[in-house]
């Protein structure tokens, strides 16, 4: 045998974990049928070999072996999944807490790359890259005007620490290229942590990564010591992360002894996480707002807090994400994960929504009414149930707003506002002075005739009077996220048209 074929099927056995044994060959008639059961695994294995022996062409080992891979975990369920290496890198760096690169955000809406937040301290900063900076090209890759792939701008600018990246951006009417080092870059799972009351404080969720158990920590400590007496977490959109930041993120909240989940599979004995009693906020109120977005970590924490008594859920039922997986990472940098066991809540509850209509059961959601109308909502489908429903509303949602929206509208003339008051907003380092200077800004007019000039959109009076509110806030939001206070004023501003948060505070 080829040392090429016994290489593939060394991979097959790793990544499938069984033995294969030798196949068993039946010769019938002349097509030489091979006999092999489905159980054994041995068809791969087979099939596998004659590729190598048989195919008219040279072989892509790689290529045929990920691809095999990949479609047998497709059968299991749709969270068994094989990453090849560039996947797995970037999956480990977003949850890892950070990674190397230069330290931006940005946006992209009209086909180029705008920085709207320079991370403090980072590479970019240091050599005096600022919100506003529209990237033209990356290094000699331009990447501006030519509809350039928005994961592939981030990979060019990311790289090994310590190495160089040239970024050449259009500043007004100047082109200045800033040459940068690239650094350890802090990726935040906290967006936004503030007080919405004197007794109510808000915190922003978006991730359960490595740090977001001190993250957390740090950004409740700061609004304990200004009065805040009951916590709003919003987890809606989270998708998740690492096991042990939930369970972390529980035992805060939890006296002694309490269960905060349980997980159970085929080969694997049930396994309980109890809370030790040092939580430092057992005292502190808490709701927390969910929806069909919040999924896996933070549906596990979501069910301690409702299931324990401890907290008020709001919002829409959750993703139903409460699969266990268990990584096989191989030396070529690639890996598997594989479903090992579900996740259940304190009471029983299978975090877990079935299989059978995966892909369709968000549309379907929408379709049974579930998203308007708490009565519609199956309960044994999985994710968590809200102990107050907030259906979607679609009352301002207009021709007007939706054209806006398609259009990137809204995103377009917040950047094109910057451009021309920079230093104006720069300046604005507290949420009452952004308020005021949004107040004062003739927002309403600028946005109306941008509309109608770049995009050709112009509502009705009868649509002004139903979407002005709503539409005006997105606009103070995104060009707030311009001032010095970047995502704080961002969601701190939206919170003004969120029905779920104004139902939460309604319920205190």
């Amino acid at each position: 045998m080829k040392r090429s074929t016994i290489i593939i099927l060394m991979l097959c056995c790793a990544i499938l974990g069984a033995l294969i044994a030798i196949p068993a060959v039946r010769v019938a008639d002349k097509n030489k049928l091979l006999a092999s059961k489905y159980e054994d695994w041995l068809k791969l294995s087979v099939i596998m070999q004659k590729i190598d022996e048989m195919y008219v062409d040279s072989v892509d080992h790689a290529k045929v072996t990920d691809a095999a891979v990949t479609a047998a975990l497709a059968a299991l369920d749709p969270h068994s999944i094989y990453m090849p290496p560039q996947k797995l890198e970037a999956a480990q760096e977003d949850l890892q807490g950070n990674f190397y690169g230069i330290g931006i955000q940005f946006n992209v809406p009209n086909d180029t790359a705008v920085v709207i937040e320079v991370i403090p301290g980072g590479p970019a900063e240091l050599v005096g890259l600022e919100p506003g900076d529209r990237i033209l090209k990356v290094d000699e890759t331009p990447i501006a005007g030519v509809r350039f792939p928005q994961d592939s701008m981030v990979r060019r600018m990311k790289g090994p620490g310590g190495t160089h990246v040239t970024v050449t951006v259009a500043r007004g009417n100047d082109t200045v290229p800033f040459d940068i080092v690239r650094g350890r870059i802090p990726t935040h799972s906290v967006d936004a942590a503030f007080m919405v009351s004197d007794t109510v404080g808000f915190l922003r969720l978006s991730k359960f990564s490595r740090t977001t158990a001190s993250e957390f920590e740090d950004a409740v400590n700061y609004l304990s010591s200004v009065g805040m007496q009951h916590l709003i977490i919003d987890l809606r959109d989270n998708g998740g992360g690492f096991l042990d930041q939930a369970l972390l993120l529980s035992n805060c909240f939890l006296p002694k002894g309490k269960l905060v989940v349980y997980m159970e599979g085929r080969h694997r004995k049930r396994e309980d996480f109890y809370s030790d009693g040092r939580g430092k906020f057992q005292n502190t109120g808490l709701t927390l707002l969910v929806s069909d977005g919040t999924a896996s970590s933070g549906e596990i924490f979501a069910g301690a807090m409702q299931d324990n008594g401890r907290a008020r859920l709001v919002g829409r039922r959750t993703f139903g994400k409460g699969l266990v997986q268990e990584p096989v990472d191989f030396v070529d940098g690639s890996g598997v994960r594989i479903t090992v066991a579900r996740f259940y809540t304190p009471s029983g509850r299978c975090i877990q929504k079935p299989y059978d209509t995966y892909e369709e059961d968000l549309i379907n959601r929408y379709e049974n009414g579930e998203m308007l109308d708490a009565d519609s909502m199956k309960v044994a489908k999985g994710g968590i149930v809200p102990d107050i429903f907030v259906p979607i509303d679609t009352t301002r949602v207009g021709r007007f707003y939706t054209g806006c929206n398609r259009k990137a509208t809204p995103m377009r003339f917040s950047s094109a506002f910057f451009d021309a008051h920079r230093t104006e907003l720069q300046k604005i380092e507290t949420y009452d002075a952004l308020m005021r200077y949004l107040d004062s800004a003739g927002l309403e007019q600028k946005f109306l005739a941008y509309a109608a000039s770049r995009d050709g959109l112009s509502p009705t009076p009868e649509e002004w009077k139903v979407e002005k509110h709503y539409m005006m806030t997105q606009v103070r939001a995104l060009v707030g996220r311009y001032s010095k206070l970047g995502d704080k004023a961002f969601y701190h501003i939206y919170l003004d048209i969120d029905d779920v948060f104004k139902a939460a505070m309604n319920a205190l």
